[in-house]
């Protein structure tokens, strides 16, 4: 008799920076119950999101799609994909019950769901008590954070907790028959900056390691790093002055977030299920967290922004501590795919880590790169521009998302200690992330690593070749490489 196929419980934050937890070597220990999940499993170091914007990125999650491909490249066009069967449709498919709790900002809607609590934003949930309400409002009130004191309502109302209360809800309620898929979609640790105690107070301001650059760092990168450090400090002088508060905050997020983590699984494994539960965490994309006298999101594609949490553990997934590969969030759901023994659509361009995870062979070429999007098109706008936003000039609210920071289009794509970054404008950026891990020397014109910046344009070539779309279908039949894995089919060439 065939095992049976697993749960996929798969659980994923907002804006959350990869590095942050101590079996990362983050200075606190921010997550020790998610560190504990990935020691039994595998945690991927180089991942990747798609795009750093959440719409484009958790739409990629879907569709196993870049965004030039499914073609929403920003956070207003959720409705315009374009794709072929999905995750959902492929568990469905399957014979999966499909439950969702938590923050959507996705294409798919409540009546996709067998169950379905939610949407959960960042400012406002599905509300039922005056409480709840009140703590919305409250939220709403407080512009986006950081708060200078503890959150003054209990921890039930925040909304990892609620969301957690509904998936266990949902999933006690389910058809026992049935493997289910469980999307726990948490809108933390994404501001507004708040945490009740004991979380604001667990991680004083004063044990925050120090950030590895601060303001000057956005203005010397120029362009919409620095029309964005001034638009901060327009909208709210001396802002950076609260970096160390805005960080132990956020880390008091992550250790909140955490335990409901923990108190999600404890539960799955009272219940006897969790044993044959494939549990994912990832998030859609990074968090200045402060350096760069940032907040939030916005500028450029630098590593904070990027590099996203990855991990898997459940059956058939080896324990590993994987530093070698370069795995993007594009590559879950084929991944997802080949867990349930089903087939990788047409369509889905990133490739399977199935083989990665279950200790299989597989060419370590096709993960020697990953690669990545950013911008809506059009071409950038000068760093002095004030065009029209949708908010005012005036006043203290803003959004890091605009047309602004969001113009333009650049790839950029990773390979081992280097990273190139090339826009619509043909600018190009090259760091050696080793050496310069905030990305504030750019060695593009360096005629000492000439080589190394050939070599990865060579490298961005194939890529930007190989996310062309194969939608959509007609007469021909496509020759389809095994688990999308496209490198050992490319050409061999001498000193290679």
């Amino acid at each position: 008799m065939s095992a049976p196929r697993p749960n996929i419980l798969l659980v994923m934050t907002d804006q959350h920076r990869a590095g942050f937890t101590a079996g990362e070597g983050f200075g606190l220990d921010t997550m020790p119950f998610l560190d504990s999940v990935a020691a039994s499993g595998t945690r991927f170091r180089n991942a990747y999101t798609t795009a750093p914007a959440c719409v484009p990125a958790r739409t990629s999650l879907l569709t196993g799609r870049f965004p030039s491909a499914h073609r929403v490249r920003q956070n207003s066009a959720t409705r315009e994909v374009l794709r072929g069967e999905d995750l959902l449709d492929v568990l469905a498919t399957s014979g999966y019950s499909l439950h969702f709790a938590g923050k959507t900002h996705m294409y798919r809607r409540e009546d996709d769901f067998d169950s379905f609590a939610g949407p959960y934003w960042h400012e406002r949930g599905p509300d039922s008590t005056d409480e709840q309400r009140d703590f919305s409002a409250w939220l709403r009130s407080i512009d986006h954070g950081p708060t200078l004191e503890p959150t003054v309502f209990p921890l039930e109302c925040q909304y990892p907790y609620r969301i957690v209360d509904d998936a266990i809800e949902a999933l006690d309620r389910r058809d026992p028959d049935r493997p289910f898929f469980g999307w726990v979609s948490f809108p933390e640790p994404h501001n507004p900056y708040q945490a009740p105690e004991p979380y604001f107070s667990m991680f004083p301001e004063e044990d925050v390691p120090d950030r590895a650059c601060g303001p000057e760092a956005a203005r010397a990168k120029g362009g919409a790093w620095k029309w964005l450090a001034d638009l901060l400090e327009e909208k709210r002088p001396g802002y950076d002055r609260l970096w160390r508060r805005y960080r132990a905050t956020y880390c008091g997020m992550l250790r909140l977030i955490d335990d409901q983590i923990r108190r999600l699984l404890g539960h799955l494994e009272e219940q006897g299920v969790l044993d044959n539960t494939l549990v994912v965490f990832v998030a859609d994309h990074g968090d200045y967290v402060g350096d760069y006298g940032l907040q939030r999101k916005g500028a450029g594609m630098p590593e904070v922004l990027m590099r996203i949490p990855f991990v898997l553990t459940g059956p058939g997934v080896v324990a590993t501590d994987n530093t070698a590969d370069h795995v993007s969030l594009a590559d879950l759901f084929p991944t997802l795919c080949e867990a349930v023994g089903a087939d990788i659509p047409y369509g889905v361009q990133g490739r399977s880590l199935w083989p990665v995870l279950t200790g299989g062979d597989y060419p370590a070429e096709e993960f020697a790169s990953v690669y990545a999007e950013r911008g809506y098109g059009g071409i950038p706008y000068d760093e002095d521009q004030r065009p029209p936003l949708h908010f005012p000039y005036e006043g203290t609210k803003y959004d890091e998302l605009n047309s602004v920071t969001q113009s333009g289009t650049s790839r950029m794509v990773r390979q081992g200690r280097w990273k190139l970054v090339y826009d619509v404008t043909g600018r190009g950026e090259l760091y050696d992330l080793a050496e310069d891990p905030m990305e504030l020397s750019n060695r593009w014109g360096d005629p000492e690593v000439a080589e190394i910046r050939a070599a990865l344009t060579e490298q961005l070539l194939w890529w930007s070749t190989r996310v062309v779309d194969d939608l959509p279908r007609a007469a021909y039949e496509p020759r389809r490489a095994p688990h999308n894995h496209l490198a050992p089919f490319t050409v061999r060439r001498e000193g290679r």
